[in-house]
């Protein structure tokens, strides 16, 4: 197959003519490849405009919707980013190109040493792992500039908004099983507004302040 082919066309046809106009984020999608994070018998859709099974009962989100994300983060290469969520690592490699550093938690084992094996074979420096329950953060090395939360959760865990700079945002799925909104918030003050950005769908946040608890 010809993957370049198919991510400029996933680029072109996903993104651009969705509304994705940051060009730091569209050459970070046309760059990565996308199907070197997906099962190989799942390879021939990495493109595609749909999530995929990426094993452990969880999914890499479709281009578009990890495009919305991270251009609603506005990163301008500076930022320290919390996710929560390393799962296939792809929208790790996003970020990492995109900021100054990353700092990624992830509670299922597996998952987080095959990402992190991947990323150090394609060369990135600047992402920090984690095995924890995800929403507890990493106290240690806050504070962060963003958040982002690859999982959905009723309301957002208090340990994460904690660690959140003055200023700094946060983007996470907001609701219940079959009712989520992608939702950013804004840290003023110490107090979160918050601004909807579109419906979608995710698997639960699991952890201690999560949408369950295992």
């Amino acid at each position: 197959m010809n993957f370049d082919l198919l991510r400029k066309e996933m680029v072109e046809e996903q993104l651009i003519n969705r509304g994705i106009r940051d060009q730091r984020v569209l050459n970070a999608f046309y760059n990565i490849p996308r199907h070197s994070f997906i099962p190989q018998e799942e390879q021939k859709d990495a493109y595609s405009d749909f999530p995929l099974p990426i094993g452990n009962n969880q999914t890499i989100s479709q281009p578009y919707i990890v495009a919305l994300m991270t251009e609603s983060l506005d990163l301008k290469g500076e930022e320290k980013i919390l996710e929560i969520g390393t799962g296939s690592g792809y929208q790790t490699a996003i970020l990492a190109g995109l900021a100054k550093k990353i700092y990624t938690v992830e509670r299922i084992p597996e998952l987080s040493q095959n990402a992190q094996k991947l990323l150090d074979e394609l060369g990135y420096k600047n992402i920090h792992f984690k095995v924890d329950d995800g929403t507890l953060g990493w106290k240690e090395e806050a504070p962060f500039d963003r958040v982002i939360i690859t999982a959905y959760c009723p309301e957002i865990p208090q340990p994460l908004i904690e660690q959140l700079n003055e200023r700094g945002k946060i983007i996470l799925p907001l609701g219940e099983t079959f009712s989520q909104m992608l939702t950013i918030a804004e840290k003023k003050e110490g107090k979160l507004s918050y601004r909807d950005v579109c419906a979608c769908v995710f698997v639960p946040l699991v952890g201690i302040h999560g949408a369950r608890t295992k």
